[in-house]
């Protein structure tokens, strides 16, 4: 039986949520969840930094063959959005300069996914999350269940996606978003 492993991502500039979880078969094991904390850096840019080396250094530890990563939702802080695509982007960067398959899910997916209602929230997820995975010990910030839940949802969703986007690699990407580069 093989083995497949699946990254998850909550991206954010501030914290930045991670989980990983490893199938064989139909089960599910926690291998890791954690959270990058960048509160104390003041500038974006070496937020992002910060964000794409720690990705990368994910990837190398444990070699995830997927990538699920939540894509930001629209608010109404345009500045707060842009920051968020921009550390989202970032994240997924990491994964396709290590040519890891990448899958977006909405919030709302992601949340049904976990706890069956799209508007459940960050402590409902978490609650279905240590049941379902047997967390002995709940983060200080819920970013990292939060990436533990893309990871997962992604799972459920057998590894496809109908309604968000997959990229295979930078010529998925570019391909898929001609609109957006140039």
């Amino acid at each position: 039986m093989t083995e497949k492993i699946i990254l998850g991502i909550d991206p954010g500039t501030n914290i930045m949520g991670f989980g990983l979880i490893s199938v064989k078969g139909k089960k599910i094991v926690l291998l890791s969840y954690d959270e990058l904390i960048m509160t104390k850096l003041d500038n974006h840019n070496l937020k992002l930094k910060k964000i794409f080396e720690h990705t990368l250094e994910i990837i190398d530890k444990f070699n995830p063959d997927e990538i699920a990563i939540e894509a930001p939702f629209f608010g109404k802080n345009v500045q707060s959005m842009l920051k968020l695509g921009r550390a989202q982007g970032v994240a997924m960067a990491a994964g396709l300069y290590r040519d890891i398959p990448i899958t977006e899910y909405l919030p709302k997916k992601i949340k049904m996914a976990i706890t069956g209602n799209g508007n459940a929230s960050k402590e409902q997820v978490a609650a279905m999350l240590k049941q379902l995975l047997n967390i002995k010990e709940m983060p200080k910030h819920l970013d990292a269940t939060d990436g533990l839940a893309a990871a997962v949802c992604h799972y459920f969703n057998g590894g496809k996606s109908t309604s968000e986007k997959s990229y295979s690699g930078w010529g998925a990407f570019v391909k898929g978003n001609k609109d957006r580069v140039k």
